[in-house]
């Protein structure tokens, strides 16, 4: 059982959560990522006394009234979230200055890599930092309270990791890779609520006549075919005289014999350089 601190420097915690999307039905799911964060902000609450957690979720006034949004912000209620903030913003607007507004009185702010749906750039947790004047510590796989800060451990590439102390207030992003140890409950999940919150664009954000709405469309990804090409295995001295020198790469013509002859010359080639492995 872990030991609780008294005293600790983190006293408001904001998990930011998403809508994901399973990756072979794509049916909207909570984020496995943010679940992560909200995980790691129950451990942190979990060692320190006096600690609040908010977990809070932006979208536009046209998903709002979604059955399926409902449904799946309720399941960050089943994995440990006490309610859940919904910040209904208006059509077509971005959601930076409604979290910006909501933001301001946190000394941590946790949320995921990236979204799972949509655009998924990342780029909203620099964007919001930038708003909020944070510092922000991307990659984070874990995360503890220190005297006058928290101590992170950070995912670095190759397996390496390392800790950082970071001050509040502060903003994180919290690595994939994470580990993600809440469990899900149903009576959670009926005991939870979640709270809708207008936000008005007007009062804080003026949207000239002449400013072009941007409007996005969200479609499938269409499959591309790949191009068989064998691989390279000549040296790069080589391949630098090639680029300058016509000379014969090995190939072979075939033009007798019937299409089955063909296709079979065709196919022994494939399976000689692995291109196929039938």
């Amino acid at each position: 059982m872990s030991q609780v601190v008294n005293q600790a420097a983190v006293k408001r915690i904001a998990v930011l959560v998403s809508i994901g999307r399973h990756p072979v039905s794509g049916v909207p799911r909570y984020s496995r990522n943010d679940a992560a964060a909200l995980g790691m902000a129950s451990e942190l609450a979990q060692r320190a006394a006096g600690i609040s957690i908010d977990v809070i979720h932006a979208a536009d006034a046209d998903h709002v009234d979604n059955s399926a949004l409902s449904a799946t912000l309720s399941e960050y209620l089943a994995l440990g979230a006490a309610s859940v903030t919904l910040i209904e913003t208006e059509n077509s607007q971005d959601v930076l200055p409604a979290l910006q507004a909501q933001l301001q009185a946190y000394d941590l702010v946790l949320c995921g890599s990236r979204a799972e749906g949509g655009a998924g750039s990342g780029m909203l947790p620099y964007l919001l930092a930038a708003r909020l004047n944070l510092p922000l510590l991307a990659g984070v796989i874990g995360v503890k309270p220190g005297k006058d800060a928290v101590v992170a451990q950070q995912y670095l590439p190759k397996g390496r990791r390392r800790e950082v102390s970071l001050k509040l207030p502060a903003m994180m992003t919290v690595h994939p890779l994470a580990p993600s140890r809440l469990r899900y409950a149903y009576a959670r999940l009926r005991r939870g609520e979640i709270r809708k919150q207008i936000f008005a664009a007007h009062a804080t954000h003026t949207v000239s006549v002449c400013e072009p709405v941007e409007e996005w469309i969200v479609e499938p990804a269409k499959a591309m075919p790949r191009k068989l090409v064998a691989p390279e295995k000549r040296s790069g001295h080589a391949r630098m005289q090639a680029a300058t020198v016509t000379e014969s790469r090995g190939g072979k013509v075939v033009q007798d014999g019937s299409a089955a002859d063909k296709a079979q010359v065709v196919l022994a080639y494939l399976r000689e350089h692995h291109l196929v492995d039938y």
